[in-house]
């Protein structure tokens, strides 16, 4: 079944919310850690990136008038709370786990590390990655393939409001087209927005796949990676 050995796994700070505003939704939580679980049982090596825009967006935080240095510190920080929740209900399920920070917390998480990463994931525990890259400018889109590219990560999955790549937002456009499979050439090029540009630019260097998917989708992330799945692949 296993086309693919060691995953990131990337979630945006949204998916956390549920139908709410702002913040977290633990049942939404809860099931979203019940679908990594599926992966983990399954024997998969795991690490996450999860961005922080349920609390704070660095780009929209500095849109409003602060400096956009200190925004995307502000995001940056917003990812740690979503990582330390992602842990707590891993663990509550049985799945063992290590929180990296890009900025050091020694109290909270271990700084990030390169080969001790690796070395986590080698022993069947999750990764999850917090603070982006630890630059401002930089989104988590780029920190996951940045972090998929160094401890070398067969794919990336990026977690979507929708099960694949379109020519358009599906839920304006009726007439967008889904694209099944598409090279990073094209998504750059077409300006998809699914990744920024720098993200895809790395994952495509590293000649790392990405299937995008609904996380809407109860068990799709152990389904997408079994080929079964809805999903876009990037290549």
């Amino acid at each position: 079944m296993q086309q693919y050995k060691r995953v990131m796994i990337k979630l945006s700070g949204e998916s956390l919310m549920g139908h709410q505003k702002f913040g977290h939704d633990i049942d939404v939580i809860s099931r979203i850690c019940l679908d990594i679980k599926e992966v983990y049982d399954a024997g998969f090596q795991i690490s996450i990136v999860i961005g922080g825009g349920n609390i704070c967006r660095g780009a929209t935080t500095s849109a409003l008038g602060m400096n956009r240095v200190s925004a995307d510190n502000m995001g940056m920080l917003a990812t740690v709370i979503n990582a330390i929740a992602l842990q707590s209900s891993l663990e509550r399920i049985g799945a063992v786990t290590r929180v990296q920070s890009a900025t050091p917390m020694i109290a909270i998480a271990e700084q990030y590390m390169r080969r001790r990463a690796i070395r986590h994931m080698e022993k069947s525990r999750i990764v999850i990655f917090a603070a982006g890259t630890g630059n401002p400018f930089f989104t988590t889109d780029t920190a996951a393939s940045l972090r998929a590219s160094e401890v070398n990560c067969d794919v990336i999955l990026k977690a979507t409001q929708v099960d694949g790549i379109y020519s358009a937002d599906p839920h304006i456009n009726k007439n967008a087209v889904k694209y099944p499979s598409i090279s990073y050439h094209d998504v750059i090029t077409k300006n998809l927005g699914v990744m920024d540009i720098t993200a895809i630019t790395l994952a495509r260097d590293n000649k790392i796949p990405i299937l995008v998917f609904s996380i809407k989708k109860k068990g799709e992330i152990l389904k997408v990676l079994s080929g079964k799945g809805d999903f876009s692949m990037i290549q």
